[in-house]
């Protein structure tokens, strides 16, 4: 049984462009996340990124790096990196507030890839800036930071209820 035909019937609640009724959303979310391909989720995930409906790509990239753990925070931090840059990135830093820290040094210094424990100290409205100039720079790193939060679909929940219905009303167009 293909994942479409296990969670069609209730996707198809969210094929309605009308449908804001999120009461169902984080339990719906769960389960077409436990069905879906991460590719598939990531489309869904991007089309909540992209939406006029939600905040902008770099707050919620934000609200989701505040949320992540070390790990997940560095695979984003990096993924950002490899879209803006090392030396944009070090200067959003430093007009952040993280200018003494060791991700601004080695970022300085040219390297491109930074480990869990030198991305704590980055404050949340630099990764907010990051992202939006990461977008600007290159839209389709909306489709890499999708991808990589399609591996995390629990913390994919804290954008909250309109980002989940928008991201299931795409994977139920995929089912069209």
């Amino acid at each position: 049984m293909s994942w479409i035909e296990q969670v069609g019937g209730l996707l198809q609640q969210y094929t309605s462009a009308g449908n804001t009724d999120t009461s169902q959303v984080d339990q719906d979310f769960d389960q077409v996340a436990q069905a879906a391909p991460s590719s598939s989720l990531a489309d869904g995930i991007a089309a909540a990124f992209r939406s006029d409906r939600t905040p902008p790509f770099g707050d919620m990239v934000a609200n989701l790096f505040n949320r992540s753990g070390g790990a997940q925070q560095a695979g984003l931090i990096n993924s950002l990196i490899a879209a803006a840059g090392p030396a944009l990135v070090s200067q959003i830093l430093s007009r952040r507030g993280a200018d003494g820290t060791e991700a601004t040094r080695l970022l300085n210094n040219g390297q491109t890839q930074l480990a869990p424990e030198q991305v704590q100290q980055i404050p949340p409205d630099a990764v907010r800036e990051i992202a939006a100039q990461a977008e600007q720079q290159d839209p389709s790193i909306i489709d890499q930071i999708s991808g990589f939060y399609a591996e995390h679909p629990t913390l994919v929940k804290t954008l909250g209820g309109a980002a989940l219905s928008i991201a299931l009303a795409k994977l139920a167009q995929r089912q069209q």
